[in-house]
């Protein structure tokens, strides 16, 4: 039995909420997306869309929802599947590892989500 959270949340409860309202967050933005793609824009267009800071918030809102979501749902296939009883005594060291890397990861693609919608 797992008996660490994903230290995003203070109990299952509070990371199943944010896993749900990250989930609203990253269907509104790709409705607002598809929405405009519908339409049709060319790149003037676009280029002014994300010039808005509206819409860089939004993006960024979205970009952190994904990491959230993504983080809660990693959480919980690695302690589902990298247990000792499947992997013997190295099954939560592996797990540790997973979950650094995949730490990393969505770090590294915040501060790079940040740099392209702020031109930082």
């Amino acid at each position: 039995m797992v008996t660490a959270v994903t230290s995003l949340g203070r109990s299952g409860l509070y990371d199943w909420l944010m896993q749900r309202v990250s989930a609203v967050i990253l269907l509104a933005y790709f409705l607002c997306l598809g929405t405009v793609l519908v339409c049709g824009v060319d790149y003037p267009e676009w280029n002014a869309l994300f010039s808005q800071t509206w819409m860089r918030v939004f993006s960024m809102l979205a970009l952190a929802s994904l990491g959230i979501h993504a983080w809660v749902g990693l959480w919980a296939v690695f302690t589902d599947y990298f247990t000792e009883r499947l992997m013997g005594t190295t099954g939560n060291l592996i797990r540790l590892v997973a979950q650094i890397v995949c730490a990393i990861i969505m770090f590294t693609y915040l501060v790079w989500g940040i740099q392209i919608f702020w031109g930082l």
